[in-house]
């Protein structure tokens, strides 16, 4: 039996959801990601690019403010993470919740065999594109020695800096661990990629976004990764010529770019370590 507080809890957080729900979004909305210049990793732009592109993709506002313990600000450890009003949301999947709730949605035109397959790609992108960035930042020696360890501690002074450093890169590997990559090798990663690059280029085709006409939390995901992926210098180019390899790919990215970020460029507002200023 429920006592009458829980009841009127419960009565009382829903009350609360309904007028967070109702309020407008802000004109003073924040993302907070890690240090561009000198601190992001491949897999953070990557991410904090797709939700940026999520909410120009819904015309909603946002500033974005870079902090070099983002990572320890956010509710799940992850980056980027939105201040929105009095609530604070973080990674892209959640946000678009969020947005939803408050009336913004990018997928409400799409019947029920269409999400379910957008959300099918999502998670092929997410287990795939994501993981192999988390893998080549973090389990391939050159590149965590040279890139990944000195730009993720650098905010840091000795001795914190080496073990947040070395603290992640065991975070990770654990992570390769647990879903099965940490016996592949770095040729057989970038297989990965390719596969999955191959199955988005066939899903878009000649269709302007994935789902025709309109963009959806889908095509913001893979701009988010795949613009991250071309402009972001590492110790090999190997990388970025498996994306290269589909020319409906770069084509989709270029599009994005000048539609969504025309006004402040992609680069300008997420990139870090990178080739240029622009894509194209």
């Amino acid at each position: 039996m429920y006592s009458s507080h829980f009841i009127m809890s419960l009565a009382a957080e829903a009350f609360v959801s309904q007028i967070a729900a109702a309020e407008p979004w802000p004109e003073n909305a924040t993302l907070y990601q890690p240090l561009r210049e000198d601190q992001i990793l491949l897999s953070d732009c990557a991410s904090s690019l797709a939700v940026q592109a999520y909410l120009r993709m819904c015309n909603l506002p946002v500033q974005v403010s870079y902090r070099p313990n983002a990572e320890y600000m956010s509710p799940s450890g992850k980056v980027p993470f939105v201040h929105v009003g009095n609530q604070v949301v973080s990674e892209l999947g959640p946000i678009v919740q969020f947005t939803k709730a408050k009336g913004h949605s990018l997928s409400d035109g799409l019947d029920d065999v269409q999400r379910a397959e957008m959300k099918a790609y999502m998670e092929l992108v997410n287990n795939m594109l994501l993981t192999a960035e988390l893998y080549i930042q973090w389990c391939d020696d050159n590149t965590a020695a040279e890139i990944s360890r000195p730009r993720y501690s650098s905010p840091y002074s000795w001795p914190l800096n080496h073990i947040l450093a070395y603290q992640k890169q065991w975070e990770v590997r654990r992570k390769m661990t647990a879903v099965g990559w940490a016996g592949k090798n770095l040729e057989q990663v970038y297989e990965d990629v390719s596969q999955c690059c191959q199955a988005l280029s066939q899903r878009l085709g000649t269709q302007p976004y994935f789902f025709n006409k309109q963009p959806t939390e889908l095509d913001a995901l893979v701009f988010g990764h795949l613009f991250t992926i071309l402009t972001t210098r590492l110790t090999s180019d190997e990388l970025s010529e498996k994306v290269k390899s589909y020319s409906n790919l770069l084509a989709f990215c270029r599009r994005i770019e000048q539609s969504y970020f025309e006004d402040s460029q992609a680069g300008s507002s997420s990139r870090g370590y990178s080739k240029g200023p622009s894509l194209f």
